[in-house]
């Protein structure tokens, strides 16, 4: 009954119910060095984040695939793709889901960019991207933007997968005008 309790009250609060990245995401600042990362994608290649070095790279974690708040927010970055590649950026999905569900997930709606699989959630974790209940993790919904030498340019840790993809082009034109 305690733990319950505890767990809803955390939930009420807004406080990662475990404590798992609570710290981190506190410590994660604009300007530090991205945390690197080396995930398979939803063909099986491997990723890393020195392949976007020289670009603008938007990582965005979402929680599952294939529900509807995420798949709004997928298709929304893939009609934005082409404006996203003038403006010099990339875009990475990542989520702790299953690998064998980013393959279908991105044939189903045609999703140009790469879908990492953080099965153990260790990146979401060095983000502050991770809710961790013990026998459940997900990515929370959140959203980097790393410029091209590998540093945080922007953080979003609440975000609207309706609005988002919108709010990331206008704040990339921002960007790319005060280098």
């Amino acid at each position: 009954m305690k733990l319950r309790r505890r767990v809803l009250n955390q939930l009420l609060l807004g406080g990662a119910v475990f404590g798992v990245s609570a710290a981190h995401a506190a410590t994660l600042q604009v300007g530090q060095a991205a945390p690197d990362f080396v995930l398979p994608d939803q063909d099986g290649k491997t990723r890393q984040l020195a392949d976007w070095r020289g670009k603008w790279l938007v990582l965005y974690f979402y929680p599952k695939n294939d529900t509807p708040g995420c798949t709004t927010e997928a298709c929304n970055f893939r009609d934005d793709w082409l404006l996203l590649q003038e403006l010099g950026a990339a875009v990475v999905g990542l989520s702790v889901d299953t690998s064998a569900s980013y393959a279908a997930f991105a044939q189903k709606y045609k999703l140009p960019f790469p879908l990492l699989a953080d099965a153990k959630g260790e990146v979401a974790a060095r983000y502050g991207a991770l809710s961790d209940w013990l026998v459940y993790k997900f990515a929370k919904r959140q959203t980097f933007i790393v410029d091209p030498q590998g540093r945080i340019a922007r953080i979003y840790r609440s975000v609207d997968s309706d609005k988002h993809s919108a709010e990331i082009v206008a704040d990339l034109r921002q960007l790319r005008q005060a280098r």
